[in-house]
């Protein structure tokens, strides 16, 4: 798909309000994933950010809705997708550069470039490893056709030195992430998100630094939900997450743990 018709999206609130994203009615729809991935982000105005994946844009826009004055550019393989990420951030007054390339192979004026921060919220499931779904672009958000460790290889390669990468994934991909660090990159830091109290941890937020040399770091578990069980519906996020959700605020552990 090249394209999506008007028919085939839907407008979606992110932040509070903050935020508002086209999104397709049948395909991959962001989830708080690629929000919590973007309170994760110390980024500061002026600095300059890469997406890679950037899918229609959710997390880099949400980072952009917190902190302003930031050079934003996305990598996006699926052009249909690029185009909606494009067009939420012109709908937002957001500047974001878009490339529709595979990450792997980049166009040469990206690969001259250098960035303080990139973020990425690769497919989690290997290839093979889940029922693909009908949809082409859900599929390919969610199932591997790249390696993980080659994300690790591109962001590494366009960071500038000191910068950081933030990564979200599930927990049991952990090891091939810090695998793919070593020899990279340093000062990595993790932090587990458990959807409540007593449940393990089933996403990750990997925080790695290119050049850094401080210990290992893991994190207390990030708790999403209040109690211990689902017990009726309505929204039982945990003050914690509803204030980065609601208010697009920033999420404490990777502020308080700067090195």
């Amino acid at each position: 798909m090249t394209r999506f018709e008007d028919q085939d999206l839907s407008q979606n609130a992110f932040l509070g309000g903050k935020l508002h994203l086209w999104q397709p009615v049948k395909g991959y729809r962001a989830g708080v994933d690629p929000v919590l991935l973007a309170a994760s982000v110390p980024a500061t105005s002026g600095q300059s950010v890469l997406e890679l994946g950037c899918g229609a844009g959710a997390a880099i826009l949400c980072l952009a809705a917190r902190v302003q004055g930031l050079e934003l550019n996305g990598v996006e393989l699926q052009p249909a997708y690029a185009d909606l990420a494009r067009r939420n951030a012109a709908d937002n007054s957001i500047t974001l550069e878009v490339v529709t390339a595979d990450l792997t192979e980049l166009p040469p004026e990206l690969k001259q470039r250098q960035f303080d921060h990139v973020i990425a919220n690769p497919p989690y499931y290997r290839g093979g490893a889940h029922s693909p779904a009908q949809d082409s672009g859900r599929s390919a958000a969610l199932g591997e056709q790249t390696q993980l460790a080659n994300w690790i290889d591109v962001a590494t390669k366009r960071l500038a030195p000191r910068g950081y990468l933030h990564m979200i994934q599930k927990a049991d991909r952990l090891s091939d992430i810090l695998i793919a660090c070593q020899g990279q990159l340093g000062s990595v830091e993790v932090l587990p998100l458990a959807a409540r109290s007593g449940r393990q941890a089933e996403l990750v937020i990997l925080r790695a630094r290119k050049g850094g040399r401080a210990a290992f770091r893991l994190h207390a578990p990030l708790i999403l939900h209040r109690g211990d069980r689902h017990e009726r519906d309505g929204e039982s996020y945990t003050p914690e997450i509803s204030a980065v959700l609601r208010d697009g605020a920033a999420m404490g552990p990777f502020y308080t743990s700067r090195r």
